[in-house]
């Protein structure tokens, strides 16, 4: 998948390494908390890409598919190498992952929850079309053991912003 800068490839064990290293950074352990396990196993129903730019990995992106009939809808997550940040490359991550998950897998709603106070990460989702729909209350444990809110934020297949 490609968008006018980045690239989405599959994450095959060459990207690992630095999959790894870029996990570990403080700017992104800060929202997506320590790794624990082998965080880049083969999960069957998780679809990860290594973000790239200009062939140089920067982040990571995520997808997963709620598949019941009732519910159907897709879930996204991402980070970027701090050092990428403020030059729209998590905006057009999402965006070209939104698209992909509308155009080719027909989903009619995709999820996203950051935590309440991820201001930047929020005002991205908020550029490619994402709404918030409520607090989750004590939703994820930060590094010292305590609980923070979560932010529910979905976007609708006809409310992307494609640009």
């Amino acid at each position: 998948m490609k968008g006018p800068r980045v690239e989405l490839v599959p994450v095959a064990p060459e990207h690992h390494e630095r999959l790894n290293e870029l996990r570990r950074l403080p700017g992104v352990v800060r929202w997506w908390k320590q790794p624990w396990g082998d965080w880049l196993a083969d999960d069957p129903d998780t679809f990860r890409y290594a973000v790239l730019v200009s062939g140089e990995i920067v982040g990571y992106a995520q997808w997963w598919q709620d598949t019941s009939p009732l519910y159907r809808h897709a879930g996204v997550d991402l980070f970027l190498d701090p050092a990428a940040h403020g030059r729209g490359l998590g905006t057009e991550t999402l965006r070209v992952i939104c698209t992909h998950l509308i155009d080719e897998h027909d989903f009619h709603r995709v999820v996203i929850d950051p935590e309440v106070d991820n201001d930047v990460a929020i005002a991205s989702f908020r550029k490619v079309g994402f709404r918030p729909v409520g607090v989750m209350r004590r939703y994820i444990r930060d590094e010292t053991g305590e609980w923070q809110d979560g932010l529910l934020m979905d976007l609708v297949a006809e409310e992307l912003v494609r640009s």
